[in-house]
């Protein structure tokens, strides 16, 4: 995952900062901008569009994640065309046994 989070806090109120995809996605979900320090206006349409694959990529059921073709159609097309995953369920062995 792309990431440069200055700050971490391992006490903080909301679990899912802990984990990083999961506050990557809370974030993209939510619309909120966030601070990508050293990074060009014009790319930051690219970052977020990396984000939103990298999180299509680490889904925990194999069928939805995307093929290797399907991540560069992903990369090369427009963020328009891009739409939210799932949220990631990084701890839950269960979900493997519901393809």
């Amino acid at each position: 995952m792309i990431g440069r989070r200055k700050k971490f806090d391992a006490f903080t109120e909301h679990s899912s900062q802990l984990d990083f995809p999961l506050w990557v996605y809370d974030q993209l979900n939510n619309g909120e901008e966030m601070v990508m320090e050293d990074i060009e206006n014009n790319d930051k349409e690219t970052t977020k569009k990396m984000m939103i694959v990298e999180l299509w990529c680490i889904q925990l059921k194999p069928k939805e994640r995307p093929s290797m073709s399907r991540v560069i159609e992903m990369l090369e097309g427009s963020i328009n065309d891009l739409h939210m995953p799932a949220k990631p369920l990084l701890s839950s062995p269960h979900m493997l046994d519901q393809d």
